[in-house]
Parts: C-alpha cells; sequence; structure tokens
C-alpha cells in the first residue's frame, strides 16, 4: 500500500489531462535547485525533494554537439534518483522523476548584424562553468557584455514501465540566446562584487540583480533561471496522447 504523502498537485494547478494525470502521484525533483522547485510550484506542482548524487564529470569531448552534454547530465541525475528509491522501498516507488542540468553556452557573434544564424554552422562553443572567484566572474562578464550566449537547459523524466528494466527514460533540452547589454564595466564590477554570479553557470542569474546587464531574451525566460516549465509540460503532453501506458502503472 503507497505511503500517505502530500498531494504534489496544488489547487491552483490548471485542470487540463496533462496536469491533472498527476495528482495523487508520487513526483520526485532530483535537484536541490531552489529555483527549478519555485518554477514548478508557480505552475501548481509540489515534488517531493530528492537531490541525485551523481558526480557531475562527464567529459565535454564525448559530446559533437554540446547541447547533447546537459541533457546526458540530466538522464544520470534522474536514474541515479529513480534506482535509489526503489531500492529503499520497492513497495512506494516513484511515478515521475524529473532531473535537469542547466548550462551556459558561448554563442557565435555574427560579423554584421545581417549575418544569418546559418551561416554559423560549425561553431563549437565553450562551456561556461561557475566561476571560481569574483576575478573570473569579472572575466565572464567582460567576455559576456554585448555579446550573447546561449542557455540550455537538458530535462530527463523517468517512469515506471513492465518492460525490463523497468523505467522509461523521457528526455528533451530546450534553448534560450540572452543578448548583454554594452555595460559600463563599472556596472560589471559593481555586479562581481554583489556576489550574486558566484554560483550560476555564466556567472550571472537573470532572474535577479544580474537582470540589469541584459538587455534581449529570446526564448523561454524561466529556462535561463533553471527550469523550462513550458516545454516540460508540453512533453507530459505528447507522452499522455503516445504513450497509452504513461502513468498507470
Amino acid at each position: 500500500m503507497s505511503k500517505k504523502r502530500p498531494e504534489c498537485l496544488q489547487s491552483h494547478a490548471l485542470n487540463v489531462p496533462w496536469v491533472q494525470i498527476l495528482k495523487g502521484k508520487r513526483v520526485v525533483l532530483a535537484s536541490a535547485s531552489p529555483r527549478r522547485r519555485e518554477i514548478l510550484e508557480i505552475f501548481g506542482l509540489n515534488p517531493e525533494i530528492v537531490p541525485s548524487t551523481f558526480e557531475e564529470n562527464l567529459g565535454l569531448s564525448q559530446f559533437d554537439d554540446l547541447h547533447e552534454y546537459p541533457v546526458a547530465t540530466a538522464n544520470f541525475k534522474a536514474v541515479e534518483v529513480y534506482r535509489r528509491l526503489v531500492e529503499q522501498d520497492p513497495e512506494d516507488p516513484p511515478d515521475l522523476v524529473i532531473a535537469a542540468d542547466t548550462v551556459v553556452l558561448t554563442y557565435p557573434q555574427p560579423i554584421l548584424s545581417s549575418t544569418p544564424d546559418s551561416e554559423l554552422l560549425g561553431f563549437r562553443p565553450d562551456v561556461l562553468e561557475k566561476p571560481v572567484s569574483r576575478d573570473d566572474n569579472l572575466r565572464m562578464l567582460l567576455d559576456l557584455n554585448g555579446n550573447r550566449c546561449e542557455v540550455v537547459t537538458g530535462v530527463s523524466i523517468v517512469y515506471p514501465v513492465l518492460e525490463s528494466p523497468g523505467y522509461k527514460i523521457h528526455s528533451m533540452d530546450d534553448r534560450t540566446l540572452v543578448t548583454f547589454s554594452d555595460n559600463p564595466v563599472s556596472l560589471l564590477n559593481a555586479y562581481a562584487d554583489s556576489g550574486e554570479g558566484i554560483d550560476r553557470a555564466g556567472g550571472f542569474a537573470v532572474q535577479g540583480l544580474g537582470g540589469m546587464l541584459v538587455r534581449k531574451i529570446e526564448g523561454d525566460f524561466r529556462n535561463v533561471v533553471g527550469f523550462p516549465a513550458a516545454a516540460f509540460f508540453k512533453t507530459l503532453e505528447i507522452l499522455l496522447e503516445e504513450e497509452p501506458d504513461f502513468l498507470t502503472i
């Protein structure tokens, strides 16, 4: 018999099938990120929090396309948590484990504003990790200043199926372009002094003080914060249509 737990679906969640299917389910977020939890709560989902213990050390060189890097990391996170919870209590497995990983990639800057992005194919971006110090943060901000970067979030969900190995993985990624203003160096120094960017990939938090540095966002704002909620719920809609047994086991 399933254990009693708080309902994961809150009263303000939209009354649509791909949201309401989560009612009464054990939904787990494999992340300690408060920002991801807050985004899901906005849409009425209050998941159980079980951070993954997967060591995020995948080698970048194994990915021909670096957009696959956060997806692979999210896959490992989701599977690790799903397997651990099943081993801990086979009688109360999770119905849905959600994992995500967000990276910031450098983006090619057109020589002319009219240069189409199609001419920039073949460019291999660099991954902008979390800065290790205030000076490292300033270096990143100087590189981004007046330029663009691409924020990519890989999302993986794991759910039970009858076929071996007993679960299925569905993954996707969402991409958002962030254009920085041509900011004065004094503003970049002040932001680096604030310390806000130290624990953020790319060295900035667009939902905080870092929003002052940004001129334009093309794509999902919440993806830049850390979780592409619209794409996630669209994925649930597709799975509900295409997988007859989705969340029914």
